[in-house]
């Protein structure tokens, strides 16, 4: 292996250890809540696409959210946030890998501007939540369903740009195995939406 390629090696094999670390020890912190602050959790993240991610990545926050619709939706905005800024900046110190191939420099810089369009996406999704009345309840909706489709296409064209075998290797798996992390939040938390919108009755 020439000196360059082990370099790229050992710094993907550093980011995996280090953002491994960060994600796992977000959720060790918390106390686990009793059977009856999570029953709404399990019964709300069924109808999801990704029912045990959805339980496991809330079930946490229980306490806080107890059977409250918007609340669950705002978390689970909030956790897809987090994650979001983790590949973010996940991203932004690939790309300063050097050694990288001119496809995955490119791949990489790519991700780097749609994981930021997403972190922006969510942003506005969790601050227009903010703002849901009566009045403006289905426009507002509106709105939260369609940032948070749109990063789901921005999850999608970052990993269009590592398609192909000629990209296999450990940046395309590492950037993939942090898009489909924040891909299957994305798709929990949008289920979440739509299914408080449509159980919102004036």
């Amino acid at each position: 292996m020439e000196a360059g390629s082990l370099l790229v090696c050992v710094l993907i094999a550093t980011l995996i250890l280090e953002f491994s670390a960060h994600i796992n020890s977000s959720s060790a912190t918390r106390p686990v809540p009793s059977n009856t602050n999570t029953q709404y959790i399990r019964t709300s993240c069924s109808n999801t696409t990704y029912p045990r991610l959805c339980y496991h990545s809330l079930s946490i926050y229980a306490r806080e959210i107890k059977t409250n619709p918007k609340l669950l939706v705002n978390t689970a905005l909030s956790i897809t946030l987090k994650a979001t800024k983790s590949t973010s900046r996940l991203m932004k110190r690939m790309s300063r890998i050097h050694g990288l191939k001119p496809r995955e420099a490119a791949a990489v810089v790519d991700c780097v501007e749609v994981v930021g369009d997403s972190v922006y996406e969510l942003q506005r999704s969790i601050a227009e939540m903010a703002h849901v009345r009566g009045s403006n309840f289905y426009q507002v909706m509106a709105d939260v369903q369609t940032w948070v489709s749109a990063v789901l296409t921005d999850d999608d064209t970052c990993m269009d740009g590592f398609a192909g075998d000629p990209m296999n290797g450990n940046v395309k798996t590492l950037a993939r195995r942090h898009i489909v992390k924040i891909s299957h939040l994305t798709s929990n938390a949008l289920a979440l939406i739509n299914s408080y919108a449509s159980s919102h009755t004036n």
